[in-house]
This record gives structure tokens, sequence and C-alpha cells, in this order.
């Protein structure tokens, strides 16, 4: 019986009909004989290479991801018929310009292909996917996670903002730190009204309160929950950071006479907090921050005020510069980041709390001495 390839069957060819290399192959039953070369079999391997190649590249999944340049929005706006910072029970005044917080883009489930494409792009910048997105934690849970820092940095900026115009406010309780005495007897939503001793209008005033403190001490707390006013004592715990006790409560503000309300969805992370909180000031001041210029920045911050850093400043500075920006206000331990990949011509500001950030802009409108990076 003859051989066979590929289900084929072969002819029997004679050796003068396979001079140089070349075999004679049926091109199927009964139709005769074809002759392929080494030439042909290799441009053929190569190609059929190649394409499972292409197909690998642009469709095998990759452990990176692509940051660059997210949306900004105008927090004195309106953004989706929604206004951003809206205040009710108090004067609001009239505002010019724009104070714009700033996003990072991410681009997941990248495959070998677009990861390549968007290195060569200078706009992005390629990392591993696992920081960005913890191989033990759910999709859902980063959501989750990210939306919280949103909504936690909504509610600072509110609080930072009360001190720094210094409107009476109610201290409230918005989470606990676990393992702590506190968790066990204070709640969400809790209103403090005195700690030890001394009654509380401000988150700061907490803060200086337990300054003296150390793990241990026992602080007399008054709060009122459901209407009813509780007076207890709560042992302190250590601080990872500092020499004081712990009292193991996250602190927020709320307007005592009015309501802020502010509202953005769809974005998250806590880098929002500086331009929210400006927002509020800029609203309730008769002064007009902006002074008319294009402002925008970044940076979190505490119920305090105080602006803590944030990643990806490079893309912020670069869309807010797209975009129309002449000032960025940076976080002071972004600085040399900022001046190393500043886009242009952004004039950066130095900004260590909201009262610097508040002050810089004001100078800037007078044509005073302004902190820059």
């Amino acid at each position: 019986m003859a051989p066979t390839v590929r289900g084929y069957e072969l002819l029997s060819c004679s050796r003068s009909a396979c001079r140089g290399g070349r075999t004679q192959i049926p091109r199927a039953r009964g139709l005769g004989c074809a002759v392929v070369n080494r030439r042909t079999w290799t441009v053929v391997s190569a190609s059929m290479l190649a394409l499972a190649l292409g197909v690998l590249g642009a469709t095998l999944p990759v452990p990176m991801v692509a940051l660059g340049p997210g949306p900004t929005y105008d927090t004195l706006g309106v953004v989706d018929g929604t206004t951003v910072v809206e205040v009710e029970g108090l004067p609001v005044h009239p505002t010019t310009g724009h104070l714009n917080m700033t996003t990072v883009s991410v681009t997941d489930r990248l495959t070998m292909f677009s990861a390549l494409a968007l290195w060569a792009s200078p706009q992005n910048q390629v990392v591993p996917r696992e920081p960005i997105y913890p191989s033990n934690m759910s999709l859902e849970d980063i959501q989750q996670q990210n939306s919280a820092q949103f909504t936690s940095s909504e509610s600072n900026a509110e609080a930072a903002a009360l001190a720094e115009l210094q409107l009476p406010a109610t201290v409230v309780v918005t989470s606990l730190v676990p393992e702590t005495p506190a968790a066990a007897i204070l709640q969400p939503g809790d209103e403090l009204l005195a700690v030890g001793g001394q009654p509380m209008s401000s988150v700061r005033e907490v803060t200086d309160a337990l300054a003296p403190t150390r793990p241990g001490d026992l602080v007399a707390v008054q709060y009122r929950r459901e209407g009813e006013v509780r007076d207890v004592e709560v042992p302190l715990a250590a601080r990872p950071d500092r020499d004081q006790g712990l009292l193991g409560v996250i602190l927020g503000a709320r307007l005592r006479d009015g309501d802020i309300r502010i509202s953005l969805g769809g974005i998250g992370g806590p880098s929002a907090g500086l331009m929210f909180a400006l927002a509020v000031v800029d609203k309730l001041t008769p002064d007009d921050l902006s002074g008319g210029r294009f402002v925008a920045g970044t940076g979190a911050i505490e119920p305090t005020g105080t602006v803590t850093p944030i990643n990806g400043i490079p893309f912020k500075m670069r869309k807010a510069f797209d975009e129309g920006a002449t000032v960025f206000l940076v976080p002071e331990a972004n600085c040399a980041e900022a001046v190393a990949t500043n886009p242009g011509g952004l004039q950066l500001v130095r900004v260590g709390s909201l009262h610097d950030a508040v002050t810089a802009l004001r100078s800037l409108n007078t044509g005073g001495p302004v902190p820059a990076c």
C-alpha cells in the first residue's frame, strides 16, 4: 500500500521526479502531482508561526495595566446636570474661573500588542497589574474600596472647609478603627460633643485635646446617639506613628446650621479632597479664590485640613494643561515629581494644607509671593 500524508495517498514517483530535493505529492486523489520544495515548506511554516504569534499577541492578556491622563472636572461647576458642590442654609457668593479636580485613567485587560502600543505612547505608562488590582481582592471589592475612599474625601473636604472657615460644626464619628476599645463603645453616626471635658466643634479640637494623652489613658467622651446624650470613659489605644493615645475613631464634621452636598459620581480614590474643600471655601467667602484663572490641582485631605501626597501627578498635570489650566496645586511631598514632569507652562504651587492653598490663591490674586515647587 502506498504511504499517506494527512489522509492523501501518495503516488509512487520515480527518483528522477525528485531532483533538487523536490517531492511529488498529489493535489488530491487522482488529480496528479504537485511539486513542493524546501523553501516553500519554510515559508509556509514561518507564516503559520507568525499567524499563531499574531493571534496570541492580539488576544492573550498580560498582567499589566496602562496609566494615563483621566478626565478633569470643575468643582465650581455642574457635571451631568448636577452642581458638584452645593450649599444650603448659608449665603453663597458668586465664583469665577475654575477649580478643577484631576484624575488618572487605568486601562486594564491589555494584550501583548496593546501593552506595547501604550508603552510606546509618551502619555501613558505601563505598570504591573498587581498593585492596582491586587489578586487577593475581587474587582467588586476594589471598586467598593475606591468608592469608599472617594466618599471619605468628600466628608473630609467638608470638615476641613468648615474648620478653615471657623463655622459652627457637629463632629461626627464616620467609622471606627478595628480592635480598639472605642470600636466596642461608639458607633458610626454618633455626634461627639466633648472630649476630656472640653466641648468639640471641629475635628482639629479633638486632635488637640488628645495631644497630651498616652496609650492606656482613660478619656471622658460625651456623645449623642439618636437624640440621647451619653457619657463614657474610653481607654486609648497605641498609635504606630506617634506617642499620643489613639481614640480609635475616624471623624468628620457637618455644618450645624445648613447643609453641604458634594456630588460627583463614577470617580474613585481620595485625591479630590483638596479641590472639593477649596470649592466650599470659595462659595462661602466673598473673595474670588481663582481670580478668574483656570486653577487645577490634586491632593488627599484630612479632616484637619492637612493635604497628603497622591499618585499619578504627571498624568493629572498633562490633562489639566491640555484643558487650559495655568496654575496647578501640588501636595508638597509631590513637588519634585511635579517639577520633573511639568508638561509646559503650568505654575506649580506647593501646598501642605487647605489653609496653605487658600492663602496662596489669595496671594496670587494680589500679586504677592506664592510658594512654588
